[in-house]
C-alpha cells in the first residue's frame, strides 16, 4: 500500500504543473524573443534581393534563400545542402531565423556576427564556390542595383555594403509572438497543460542547461557526448569521424585539442521545422535528436511519452513572421 503511494505521489508530481506568477516568469531560464529592431527599411529591402540573388553564387544557380528558405523554417530540410554544380556540402545548415541572436555563426563559431558569415558560402567552393571581385563585376552590369547602392551608401556597391545589406535583412528574421513568449509575458492562457508538461519536463531532465535564454539556444558551446563518449555516437550514426567534415567542430577553428566535438548550441526556436538534425543532418526526426541529446548529453532515457510531450512544448516556440509559412 505504501509503495502503491509513492508511486501515485511520484506520478503526480511529475505532471503537476504549478501556477505560476508574474514574477516567477521574470525568472524562467527562457526568456521572450526581444520586439523586431528598427532598421533602415530601404537596406532591409536591398539586403532581402540579395539574400535571393543567384549571381552571389560563381555559375549563378543558387542564392543564400537556396539552403535557407524563409518559407519552411529558414533552412533546405536536407542533411546537406547543395552548392553550385550539385557539390554536397559537409554541414547541416541551420536556419537564418533569429540568427541575429546567436553569439556566433556557424556550428563552429568562426564567424562572430552574420556579416562575417556572408564571406563563409560566397567562398566556399561545395556552396557558391565565388568571391567578393566576381561578384560585384556581375551587379555592376545592373543599373537599378547600382542606383539603391548610391543612395544608401556612400562608397556604393562594395563587399562590405553588399554583407551589410544581407546582415541588416537577416536582423529582421525574428519569430516574434510564439505561444510561449505570449506565456512568458503573462497571458496565462497561451500554453495548453499539455505545452506546460512538456516544459516542465524539460527542464527537469536539463535540456534547459544548453538550451534557454531569448533563442533557446544559440548562446554557448556544448561538447558532442558531455556524458557519454563522443566515439560512442559516431559510432551509433554508422560513419566515421570525418576530418575534411565540421565533425571536429571548434577545434577546426582554433587547432586547440580541448576544442574538439565542441559545437555551437542550436536555437531550438523553430526545431519543429527544421529536421533534419545535428550539425551533420544525421538525425531525421525531432523523436530521435531528443533521445539521443539525452543519452549522449544527459545521460539519460527518455521514454517516448515524455519525448512526445516535450515535443508539443517545442511547438510552442514557434513564432511569427510575414515569410514563415504557419
Amino acid at each position: 500500500m505504501v509503495e502503491r503511494l509513492r508511486l501515485y505521489l511520484f506520478v503526480s508530481l511529475l505532471f503537476w504543473v504549478p501556477e505560476l506568477s508574474a514574477f516567477d516568469l521574470r525568472h524562467e531560464p527562457i526568456s521572450p524573443l526581444p520586439a523586431a529592431p528598427t532598421l533602415p527599411s530601404q537596406k532591409a529591402e536591398l539586403g532581402e534581393s540579395l539574400f535571393h540573388d543567384v549571381r552571389l553564387s560563381q555559375d549563378n544557380s543558387i542564392s543564400c534563400a537556396s539552403c535557407h528558405n524563409l518559407a519552411k523554417g529558414g533552412t533546405d530540410n536536407q542533411s546537406v545542402s547543395h552548392g553550385v554544380n550539385g557539390a554536397l556540402g559537409s554541414a547541416n545548415a541551420p536556419t537564418v531565423y533569429n540568427s541575429a541572436l546567436n553569439f556566433m555563426q556557424f556550428w563552429d563559431g568562426r564567424a562572430l556576427n552574420l556579416r562575417e558569415q556572408a564571406n563563409g558560402p560566397v567562398h566556399n567552393p561545395v556552396e557558391m564556390n565565388s568571391n567578393w571581385p566576381e561578384i560585384i563585376q556581375k551587379l555592376s552590369q545592373d543599373r537599378p542595383l547600382i542606383e539603391s547602392f548610391a543612395r544608401l551608401y556612400p562608397d556604393g556597391l562594395t563587399a562590405d555594403n553588399i554583407r551589410d545589406a544581407i546582415a541588416t535583412f537577416e536582423a529582421s528574421l525574428l519569430t516574434g509572438y510564439s505561444p510561449f513568449d505570449r506565456w512568458l509575458k503573462g497571458d496565462a492562457q497561451a500554453l495548453s497543460k499539455q505545452q506546460l508538461q512538456g516544459y516542465r519536463l524539460f527542464k527537469s531532465y536539463g535540456c534547459i542547461s544548453c538550451h534557454q535564454g531569448a533563442n533557446v539556444g544559440g548562446n554557448m558551446f556544448a561538447y558532442l557526448g558531455t556524458v557519454n563518449n563522443v566515439q560512442s555516437y559516431f559510432q551509433q550514426r554508422g560513419t566515421p569521424i570525418n576530418i575534411n567534415t565540421p565533425d571536429y567542430g571548434r577545434y577546426n577553428v582554433t587547432g586547440e585539442l580541448e576544442d574538439k566535438y565542441l559545437f555551437k548550441v542550436p536555437s531550438l526556436r523553430l526545431a519543429v521545422k527544421t529536421a533534419p538534425y545535428f550539425h551533420d543532418g544525421s538525425v531525421s526526426t525531432l523523436q530521435e535528436a531528443i533521445r539521443l541529446m539525452a543519452r549522449y548529453q544527459l545521460g539519460r532515457e527518455i521514454p517516448d511519452n515524455h519525448t512526445e510531450a516535450i515535443i508539443i512544448f517545442l511547438n510552442s516556440l514557434v513564432g511569427e513572421h510575414p515569410r514563415l509559412t504557419p
